[in-house]
């Protein structure tokens, strides 16, 4: 139903926003998202009363407000106006007026709406199945909007790739900052006494239910766990997923577990899709694997025997068809529960495309200091259309550098760490 798309908007719409909004734009950019989730509002009634005298007013008005922000600001936010022409159509289908519904539909995928399973599925478009222009609008999407059917073309990787990468390394639990880290948040009791896997689990639990996600603003400056935590409380404020993926991988190295980041990313071939998501990944000892661990969505993820998947395995189970089961509690703020066909058949399999961890996960990682360089490892499949060994980029104010390094091995990825 294209009622239910407004739900989904406003989550994928945070986490759009991800790490790319300024200090500069925060408080413009506020107040239209605010607008934005009331007009929402409003074209839901519209869409259930079937109110067609309401669609334009509401419409000419959305126009308005969306027209007066600069063109960054439009961009940045044009998800939520493909949303309305989206609605607009399935509300124009329902009442059989085919002319206008076709109208928006072509509005919607012009302005960047790629849905491109859920325009298919959705019972209000019915009608229009059956109209060659219907026909020639969506069948284009699927190279661009149907996420499943996009990773799995790429399911192929080069284990022979040999392309020169850093060492994956991983600060040690006696590092100073660590050790504060641990004391300062008592992490030892939060953890529990438990096996490793119930600590690693314990302590997503409590940055999720301590932290929002919010993914209107940016994270801190300083961005480590002791100050974005510190400066969460101050302020009464969340952070964004990569704030909070950030976070608990400095929890996990401080207790001695060996963990990363991960950066998941889109094929995005047309260079229009902002969106990632960052999520860790956990080598849980006992169980001799990397484990999927998700602080935005509390979420984990299991195969048909309940026994807990790494990133890799998941992927690989989404591209054969494979059983999936995410933890029973996923949910955003504890306001919307996640689902499987969503979070896993929709979200993730967009983002899972490419992969990118920080050679080095330690403490403090992405702070901007002068001079300071990181290094990032870039895991591509060989159906990506760009094949780089490296890309260099020196901020020229302050000469802090970053590296992403690339390959097609995904052996080299996902290694498992070695013992100190």
């Amino acid at each position: 139903m294209g009622k239910l798309i407004f739900c989904n908007a406003i989550i994928i719409g945070t986490l759009l926003l991800d790490a790319v909004v300024s200090n500069s734009q925060i408080t413009t950019g506020t107040n239209f998202v605010t607008f934005a989730n009331r007009q929402d509002s409003l074209f839901i009634n519209a869409y259930n009363q079937r109110d067609v005298k309401a669609c334009p007013i509401l419409l000419d008005e959305f126009m308005r407000r969306y027209n007066s922000l600069d063109s960054a600001k439009r961009k940045m936010y044009k998800g939520y106006l493909a949303n309305v022409y989206y609605n607009l159509s399935c509300t124009y289908a329902l009442l059989n007026d085919k002319s206008a519904a076709l109208e928006y539909l072509s509005k919607a995928i012009k302005t960047g709406y790629n849905n491109y399973s859920h325009i298919l599925a959705d019972n209000d478009l019915v009608s229009l199945h059956d109209d060659d222009l219907f026909k020639a609008l969506v069948q284009p999407l699927r190279e661009t909007g149907d996420y499943l059917y996009i990773i799995k073309k790429a399911s192929v990787y080069n284990p022979d790739d040999k392309r020169p990468l850093p060492a994956f390394n991983y600060q040690t639990s006696d590092n100073p900052n660590l050790v504060a880290l641990r004391k300062v948040f008592n992490l030892d009791s939060i953890a529990g006494a438990g096996s490793d896997v119930s600590k690693i689990l314990n302590l997503m639990h409590w940055l999720h239910n301590m932290v929002p996600h919010d993914g209107n603003h940016e994270n801190p400056a300083v961005k480590n766990a002791i100050s974005m935590l510190a400066v969460c409380k101050k302020e009464g404020r969340g952070l964004n997923c990569r704030g909070l993926a950030t976070v608990l991988n400095e929890c996990y190295l401080s207790i001695g577990f060996k963990s990363r980041f991960v950066t998941c990313l889109p094929k995005d071939s047309l260079g229009v899709d902002n969106d990632c998501h960052v999520i860790n990944m956990v080598y849980a000892p006992s169980l001799k694997k990397w484990l999927w661990i998700d602080p935005t969505f509390d979420s984990y993820v299991m195969n048909e025997n309940g026994e807990l998947l790494s990133i890799e395995e998941v992927r690989e189970r989404i591209i054969n068809d494979q059983p999936l089961i995410i933890s029973p509690d996923a949910n955003w703020n504890h306001k919307v529960s996640e689902t499987k066909a969503y979070y896993l058949f929709y979200y993730m399999a967009k983002n899972l495309y490419r992969l990118q961890c920080p050679a080095n996960s330690e403490f403090d990682l992405e702070t901007v200091a002068a001079g300071k360089k990181i290094e990032y490892i870039n895991l591509l499949p060989l159906d990506y259309f760009k094949q780089p060994t490296k890309a260099e980029w020196v901020n020229p104010n302050n000469k802090a550098a970053t590296t992403d390094y690339f390959t097609n091995n995904p052996a080299y990825f996902w290694q498992t760490p070695q013992s100190n």
